[in-house]
């Protein structure tokens, strides 16, 4: 999903949530047009040195070679977007959105910032932290997977509380989710580059440390498409899982006929092997089947299927028509539910 469709998302959630309690003005800093305008008399200027940071802040980290180049900017043009504070005690204010152009300000030795004053609670000013950090043009999966990870954690948030919040899936949380906590090699490659992400998801999948290592370390420089790690991930396994099915296929006497046949009655009578159901089921399965699928194209494609011979070839075919008959009654019981 594009950053801009995002934004305007998990605003306009946020004002239906609070009772269209946000002033239009906070709604323009969390606009997806980069070109709004918000009105001079809504912005005032406030003493930089009575701005305090959000504990809260979901940011982890700020880029100091970024940081640097908007000071340079805001010494030369000023802060051109106002940030967003709310008032505290003693004549303070409490930073909700804008940090990284508060801290230009005062590191380019300004005296006043321009700012929008709201009243706003402290649900609300996490979550427009959290849309703001969100969209920043230099985050990476890892920063992204922190920021939620950190929501968890630190405030409470569930998974499916902080999706709805956000306008996103639940899967695409759990997905990033993995990250935060995964080994030091797959966690640096993600901070890096943007384009490893699912090479890095493919990595979560080696237990041994020291494959996993010098597999991420060949994708860092560059080495490793993702069909080629998936060929060096998958093929040792999927080779003895070919020699077993062929051993269990050669023990068997009936014909493929017979085990189709078997298959699309167990399907329609229900007598098939389920798993527990949950609110997710549907969409869990749905993207395990498209994961699937394109890790099998990629696997057929590959170098693998010359280092089999005639009779896994067939059981390999054998097994597809299965599967194209489960994805057949499928299909079928979709329709079928979707008449009544």
């Amino acid at each position: 999903m594009a950053r801009p469709d995002f934004r305007a998302a998990a605003s306009a959630r946020l004002n239906e949530e609070r009772g269209q309690g946000l002033s239009q003005n906070v709604l323009s800093l969390l606009s997806a047009d980069d070109t709004t305008v918000i009105r001079p008399s809504a912005v005032r200027n406030i003493p930089v040195d009575r701005v305090d940071p959000n504990p809260n802040q979901p940011r982890l980290a700020m880029d100091k070679a970024g940081l640097d180049e908007l000071t340079a900017s805001v010494k030369e043009h000023g802060v051109l977007q106002p940030i967003l504070v709310r008032p505290l005690p003693a004549g303070r204010y409490q930073l909700v959105a804008g940090e990284r152009r508060w801290r230009a300000a005062k590191a380019a030795g300004m005296g006043t910032i321009p700012a929008l004053i709201e009243e706003i609670d402290d649900d609300t000013a996490l979550e427009i932290s959290i849309i703001e950090n969100l969209q920043r043009e230099d985050l990476s999966p890892l920063d992204e997977a922190l920021i939620y990870d950190k929501m968890i954690r630190q405030h409470g948030y569930s998974i499916r509380k902080l999706a709805q919040k956000l306008g996103k899936d639940k899967g695409y949380l759990e997905n990033r989710l993995r990250l935060a906590d995964a080994p030091v090699e797959i966690r640096e490659l993600v901070s890096v580059r943007k384009d490893t992400l699912s090479h890095a998801y493919e990595l979560l999948k080696v237990t041994d440390a020291k494959k996993r290592k010098k597999l991420a370390d060949m994708v860092a420089r560059g080495e490793l498409s993702l069909v080629k790690l998936r060929e060096r991930i998958d093929a040792a396994p999927r080779m003895k899982r070919a020699s077993k099915a062929a051993a269990a296929t050669a023990a068997s006497p009936g014909t493929i006929e017979d085990e189709i046949e078997a298959e699309a009655e167990a399907n329609w009578m229900g007598t098939g092997a389920r798993r527990p159901l949950t609110d997710d089921s549907l969409i869990a399965v749905r993207a395990h089947l498209a994961d699937a699928i394109t890790e099998l194209i990629s696997v057929i494609q590959s170098d693998v299927m010359k280092t089999i011979d005639d009779t896994d070839r067939a059981n390999l075919a054998k097994h597809l028509m299965i599967a194209r008959v489960r994805l057949e009654n499928a299909i079928a019981l979709v329709r079928r539910g979707a008449d009544h």
